[in-house]
């Protein structure tokens, strides 16, 4: 009797089926008990606003970003305070917390241009973006929002976490 031969066209499907069993498998296992459960971390924090800046461009977190942190009020924007993000991309403190954690509509201003030139990256004058927007609502006092705020000389992305 004689062995079959195995070719590259009946090799593919074979590993792709036994691949999809494996990743079944996993993530099975590791699929989370509820989605509405905070981290453990989080659980005695009060309701609170955090952002979490994030360099993707040089792999880093995007420490030394100044940030302005502003509210509408109508179609006016009132700034409510200006910060640099720490060695972890992230703030010191909360930005908004107990009575300054308020609903209605906000905006993150990121500074790229500064951010860029304080670590010579090399880019196009002028750089496609300059100050990036990040504009949100609190629609819920009593939960928390953090920011995770994606970036690169050429785009970003942000989400809310908790």
């Amino acid at each position: 009797m004689t062995s079959p031969t195995l070719t590259r066209r009946a090799f593919l499907p074979a590993g792709l089926a036994l691949g999809s069993l494996a990743a079944g498998a996993a993530t099975a296992q590791n699929a989370p008990t509820a989605l509405a459960t905070a981290p453990v971390s989080q659980i005695d924090l009060s309701p609170r606003l955090t952002m979490h800046a994030i360099d993707t461009h040089n792999g880093s977190p995007g420490a030394g970003m100044k940030v302005q942190l502003s509210r509408y009020d109508g179609d006016d924007l009132q700034v409510l305070r200006r910060f640099e993000t720490n060695k972890g991309g992230r703030t010191d403190e909360p930005l908004l917390l107990d009575a300054t954690y308020q609903p209605g509509r906000y905006e993150l201003l990121l500074q790229l241009d500064d951010y860029f030139a304080a670590r010579g990256t090399t880019l196009p004058k002028p750089n496609f973006l300059s100050q990036v927007p990040v504009r949100f609502r609190i629609t819920n006092p009593t939960e928390r929002i953090h920011l995770a705020i994606l970036f690169t000389p050429w785009g970003y992305s942000y989400y809310r976490g908790s």
